[in-house]
């Protein structure tokens, strides 16, 4: 890759009216501004771009200022750290004074604002992160980040211990860019610094924590990063239920997603490399504080019974009545992954994947049917409000479910009316 590479023609987001006015602003009267880190990156490597971040010389005062003046939108949320986002045109774009840190404790720095761009990106993570682009799109690279984007290399900007020191974060965004970015093997001094320094991920919130698991487990393939996790110890350390349970269904998980068109699913992958004790399922949750609904079905997933490749659909259809049928449908995905990842030198592994193939299918299609009955028809049999009623109710519910959903109503009040006391 050219060292005066440009990003001009990669993206209509570049041309962008409001941006191009905003940049224009914030530039104007010896001032400079370009967009920085994420968009510079996936714009060269022809991947979507989001969010678009610039980085100023103006101090954040002045940016508010020519901000309003020019009509868009400051918000000064995180002033403090010298960010402003602007509203323009409907769309926010982060604008952050040029920084240095003069002091870090594993987890937030102390900056000071300045003009220096070089000691704005040697701040930054990676090198692929510390690149600008002026508002025609040529790129401006101050530490390498260019030859790294050619060669698919994740590398830290200078010391990797003294990147790691200033945010613990940052070992574990190493293997979420490695999955995302990288190629080949990690860089070695960078792996061997989040080896040594793996104790500091203690200091970090959960919260920081899952997020960033959560990131790279949505990567187009984890299973790489999630390797070099494991070797390094890192992914012990953050997630100890995976020690003796192992990631290797997550290869064959990835691989049915490609073959078989399944969206990549991140709490399907962690599931994957978890095992299924909904003890341990709970108190990772808990651990981890993850919202409910993903607590819920971490919890659901373990508790879900396992289903044979050759279970009959009404079985299958009982199960999934009794029990909830996202959790079903977690345990056919990683069945199904599983068998096809034994199938190419296993025939019954071939056979065990169409059963699983038939029965994901099923459940996918499945409409939970509604019990006939309620409490108000055995009432009208005579039976007494009360707890005998809901006791009967639900052994009729049974019955129902037993016999595949096919008895009928008048079957049932039949049933039902040999048992209803009378009243008295």
């Amino acid at each position: 890759m050219s060292e005066k590479a440009s990003i001009a023609g990669r993206g209509d987001w570049l041309t962008d009216e409001n941006l191009q006015r905003l940049l224009s602003v914030l530039g104007a009267d010896g001032e400079q501004a370009r967009i920085a880190g994420g968009a510079v990156r996936n714009a060269l490597l022809d991947q979507p771009v989001a969010d678009v971040d610039i980085a100023t010389t103006n101090p954040p005062a002045e940016t508010m200022r020519r901000a309003n003046e020019a009509g868009f939108k400051p918000v000064p949320a995180g002033i403090d750290h010298g960010t402003i986002t602007v509203v323009a045109g409907g769309r926010p774009f982060e604008v952050t004074t040029l920084r240095a840190d003069v002091e870090t404790d594993g987890r937030h720095a102390r900056v000071v604002f300045g003009r220096d761009w070089k000691a704005d990106a040697q701040r930054r993570d990676f090198t692929i992160n510390a690149l600008y682009a002026e508002a025609d799109g040529t790129v401006i690279d101050l530490v390498g980040g260019l030859a790294d984007i050619e060669a698919r290399r994740l590398r830290f900007i200078g010391d990797p211990e003294a990147r790691i020191r200033e945010d613990y974060l940052r070992i574990l965004r190493f293997f979420r860019f490695f999955a995302w970015y990288g190629g080949g093997r990690p860089d070695g001094e960078g792996l061997k610094a989040c080896a040594r320094l793996k104790e500091g991920l203690d200091q970090l919130s959960a919260e920081r924590v899952w997020a960033e698991l959560k990131k790279l487990l949505s990567a187009p393939d984890p299973s790489r990063a999630l390797l070099w996790m494991r070797q390094a110890g890192v992914l012990s350390r953050i997630l100890p239920e995976s020690e003796k349970w192992g990631i290797d269904a997550i290869h064959a998980l990835v691989r049915a997603e490609a073959g078989l068109g399944w969206p990549a699913d991140a709490m399907l992958r962690l599931e994957a490399i978890l095992p299924p004790d909904a003890a341990r399922m709970t108190d990772l949750a808990r651990r981890m504080r993850m919202s409910r609904a993903e607590a819920d079905r971490l919890a659901q997933w373990a508790l879900a019974p396992i289903v044979r490749a050759d279970m009959a659909e009404g079985e299958l259809g009982r199960q999934i009545y009794a029990g909830d049928l996202l959790a079903i449908t977690d345990r056919l995905r990683l069945a199904l992954s599983a068998a096809r990842g034994r199938a190419g030198e296993d025939d019954k592994a071939l056979v065990e994947a169409g059963g699983y193939a038939r029965q994901l299918a099923f459940a996918q299609t499945w409409t939970r049917p509604e019990f006939p009955l309620k409490g108000a028809d055995l009432k009208g049999l005579g039976a007494v409000p009360g707890p005998e009623l809901g006791v009967l109710l639900k052994r009729l519910e049974q019955d129902w479910v037993a016999s595949g959903f096919a008895l009928g109503r008048d079957a049932l009040l039949e049933r039902a009316a040999g048992e209803v006391r009378p009243r008295p």
